[in-house]
């Protein structure tokens, strides 16, 4: 024993204890988060060509590409295989309830899903190294009614080459990823970008 603990009372001790359990319940995910990263980055070997940040919005310039499949299983209990979506515009948001930015813009996106889903619009929510229980919580707290899985062992996010979370990806009714963003956006992002790809 520390002389820390040695010196607490043991009403003190429990109280020490949950706080230690509430530190590790925050850095484990965050530790997987960096090896995703870590992962990618040496999968692509860096940056790839042709990929730039642009630090006023966030946007990041892609060449337009085929989006990777991948199946996930729905918090409804379906799976749902992202080839299964062409024909439609979708958005590939990876996030996670532990993120705080994410939190911040969930309410916005599932505020957001009915009006983009009457124009042919999906959303499709991957939560990445999270605890279902509390990416579960985190969803019905705010709503949100469109598809959401979770990638407990990172491989879409290592196969998307994920920088950061959240992170979306805009994919147009051919299956192209056409547009991607770093960070949070706002309403006017998602109709600008909505706008541009449904009027394509």
């Amino acid at each position: 024993m520390t002389e820390q603990n040695t010196n607490m009372t043991p009403e003190e001790r429990p109280a020490n204890h949950r706080k230690l359990v509430a530190m590790a319940a925050v850095a484990i995910p965050l530790v997987a988060l960096f090896v995703i990263l870590g992962l990618a980055l040496s999968r692509s070997g860096g940056v790839p060509a042709g990929i730039a940040i642009n630090s006023a919005f966030g946007e990041v310039d892609v060449d337009s590409d085929i989006a990777r499949d991948f199946v996930v299983t729905t918090f409804d209990g379906k799976e749902l295989r992202l080839s299964d979506l062409r024909g439609q515009v979708v958005m590939l948001d990876f996030w996670a309830s532990w993120c705080s930015p994410c939190r911040q813009e969930a309410p916005a996106l599932a505020a957001a899903y009915p009006g983009y889903k009457a124009q042919g619009v999906e959303f499709v929510g991957v939560a990445i190294w999270d605890v279902e229980d509390e990416a579960r919580r985190f969803v019905a707290e705010t709503g949100t009614a469109y598809p959401i899985g979770v990638d407990t062992k990172g491989n879409i996010a290592i196969d998307y080459g994920l920088t950061g979370i959240p992170e979306k990806y805009f994919i147009d009714a051919d299956g192209m990823i056409v547009r991607k963003f770093v960070g949070p956006v706002s309403d006017e992002i998602l109709e600008s970008v909505f706008s541009e790809i449904l009027a394509s």
